[in-house]
């Protein structure tokens, strides 16, 4: 019985101020699998890549965050077009969601020195689901409990994205991006009509660059800024070492949240691993072992074509 107090004041907690929190699922890994938030990412890598990446948030917490994300882009005639698709399922309490989203992208190189910008849309469809007849409810006349919700509806993004890369594993040159994207559009209701909870539109600002400090180092800085209406914004930095061109470690801070680190290694040019840890460090802090996030990342491509390996965004 206590278990379930716990797990329905959670649930009171996140559908409450659904209509002012930050709603949209958060990742350690934001840096690695850009088009979950960001249509323009699709193709930019020049290969078949295919992310997927899995967060469990708050362990010890009956009903805490689970995440996990299937994301597959490529760019197609002559890399001007990328073409990408990504699923999104999230689970709180009793409350899931199950995001799928379709990308395109424009690319135009901007220089002879390869600076490219991106300009994205996508479309697709979101579907959020609740149950709560299984809890132990005050008031069992209020409709939010007597009536399971179960929706399907269409949303939209859009994006753009300013990047370099270095054009081959020859050249040693500083490698950057800078991304602005909405990637939801439409402000959904998602309470059977009865109260004020809706998503509420997203906004991310992201940005990196890499520091080559040797032949066996690289420095490679980012930062994701997330703002929505009614709620305080989320700031995210990172710092990371790549070593030998393989293994990365690095450090994380979410500004006024958590702290955490993160560590990957380039198993070969087609495939990567890592893992990622973050420990809040406000109120929720107590009575739970932090944030786990796992992503396999995969890239594939044409024998022909020239490739940059690792990629460090």
């Amino acid at each position: 019985m206590k278990m379930k107090k716990i797990y329905f004041l959670l649930l009171l907690f996140v559908g409450s101020f659904a209509s002012n929190a930050q709603q949209d699922p958060q990742s350690s890994f934001y840096f690695n699998n850009p088009l979950s938030y960001n249509p323009a990412y699709a193709g930019t890598r020049g290969t078949l890549n295919m992310n997927m990446v899995h967060r469990s948030q708050w362990i010890g917490w009956d009903g805490a965050p689970s995440t996990q994300y299937i994301s597959v882009h490529a760019p197609v005639a002559r890399q001007r077009i990328g073409l990408g698709t990504n699923l999104t399922f999230d689970k709180t309490g009793a409350r899931n969601s199950i995001d799928w989203m379709n990308h395109a992208s424009f690319q135009m190189q901007l220089n002879p020195n390869n600076l490219r910008l991106s300009l994205g849309v996508s479309g697709g469809i979101q579907k959020f689901q609740y149950d709560f007849n299984g809890l132990s409810v005050t008031n069992p006349n209020d409709p939010n409990f007597t009536t399971p919700y179960n929706k399907s509806q269409a949303n939209f993004g859009a994006g753009a994205y300013l990047y370099k890369v270095a054009s081959d594993n020859h050249v040693r040159q500083a490698s950057y991006f800078v991304g602005l994207s909405v990637p939801h559009l439409i402000e959904r209701n998602i309470d059977n009509n009865i109260g004020n909870a809706i998503t509420q539109r997203h906004y991310f600002l992201t940005g990196g660059y890499v520091f080559p400090i040797n032949s066996v180092t690289d420095i490679r800085t980012s930062t994701l800024m997330k703002f929505t209406q009614n709620s305080p914004a989320v700031m995210e930095l990172n710092v990371s070492a790549l070593f030998y061109k393989q293994f990365w470690i690095g450090s994380m801070y979410r500004i006024g949240e958590g702290l955490g680190f993160n560590t990957s290694y380039q198993i070969n040019d087609n495939m990567m691993i890592g893992y990622a840890f973050d420990l809040p460090m406000n109120s929720m802090k107590l009575n739970q072992w932090g944030n786990h996030e796992i992503v396999i990342s995969f890239d594939l491509r044409p024998r022909n074509n020239a490739f940059v390996s690792p990629r460090y965004f």
